[in-house]
């Protein structure tokens, strides 16, 4: 039985209050186990470090492709153009769009890597950790495919502040599912703006099938590409009748299924942060203020 919730254009899901800084096309030029080699000059035997290239968890493609064109020493774009030919084994739902399964991780940078090479691993690699049965016998549980958990699973990497909280976050997107309710969170509808933060309800109209402010359910791919902690979360998430949340402060992210609750710890974050009063209109994700609460009708 649907419960009764406040009207879709007054209940807000909050979230983070804190700034998660993504610095576009983030790449860490990184090195691996130093392996020896011998030196042609002096016979000593010196340590070459190889490259490596690190893509940190909930990156999103386009991040990727820049890093891959940088760490390549590529022009801008050549790593996006080369999506075509890279053969990738993407599930049917991603209908070419690697969102989502370009794995975080690190990856070396062999003598003759391309574009394609790299992006084949990735997904390769996302293939290997998410097809397998307990990912499979965990998204059955929430009446979910592979995919659609790939898409729950970025969203809760995207919305979580700490590690700690990413099970309880993956309940309340998993609750609000379960009841019809629309997620609310900026972090979808910023990705389709193609930022990392700012007032989600700037935009908060917007037809976007990314905009989870109007519309119900999961967004059309993954806004990113989740790590295994946040796929381990919407797999195996904690029991919980949670549906609202919002950091207060750093460490202090408060989970509750009380509508009044909630907006108490909407109004100590705006007083923490002394924030102007609410707008009517939803707030970003990233933005550092919470959704305006409005009392249920």
């Amino acid at each position: 039985m649907q419960m009764n919730t406040p009207p879709r254009s007054t209940m807000r899901l909050t979230r983070r209050g804190k700034l998660a800084l993504v610095v576009t096309g983030a790449v860490l030029a990184g090195t691996a186990v130093a392996v020896p080699l011998l030196s042609l000059a002096g016979g000593r035997t010196e340590q070459v470090r190889p490259r490596t290239l690190v893509i940190p968890e909930g990156r999103r493609a386009s991040q990727v492709y820049e890093a891959v064109d940088k760490a390549l020493e590529l022009p801008p774009g050549s790593t996006r153009k080369s999506l075509g030919k890279a053969g990738l084994k993407l599930p049917k739902e991603a209908a070419g769009n690697p969102e989502g399964y370009l794995f975080p991780g690190t990856y070396p940078l062999a003598k003759g890597a391309t574009p394609e090479s790299l992006l084949r691993l990735m997904v390769g690699t996302a293939g290997k950790k998410f097809d397998t049965p307990p990912v499979a016998a965990g998204a059955q549980r929430n009446t979910l495919n592979v995919y659609q958990t790939v898409i729950v699973a970025s969203i809760v990497q995207a919305e979580s502040t700490a590690k700690a909280d990413m099970g309880k976050v993956a309940r309340v997107i998993l609750n609000r599912l379960q009841r019809g309710m629309p997620l609310q969170v900026g972090t979808t509808l910023n990705y389709a703006l193609n930022r990392t933060g700012g007032n989600a309800g700037d935009h908060a109209d917007s037809d976007s099938p990314y905009n989870s402010y109007r519309r119900v359910g999961l967004p059309p791919t993954p806004i990113g590409n989740p790590g295994p902690e946040a796929m381990r979360a919407v797999t195996n998430p904690p029991s919980g009748d949670w549906l609202y949340y919002v950091t207060v402060k750093p460490g202090d992210t408060r989970f509750t299924a009380d509508y009044a609750e909630h907006v108490r710890n909407v109004t100590e974050f705006s007083a923490r942060h002394q924030s102007p009063a609410p707008s009517p209109q939803p707030s970003g994700s990233g933005s550092g203020q919470p959704a305006a609460p409005q009392p249920p009708r």
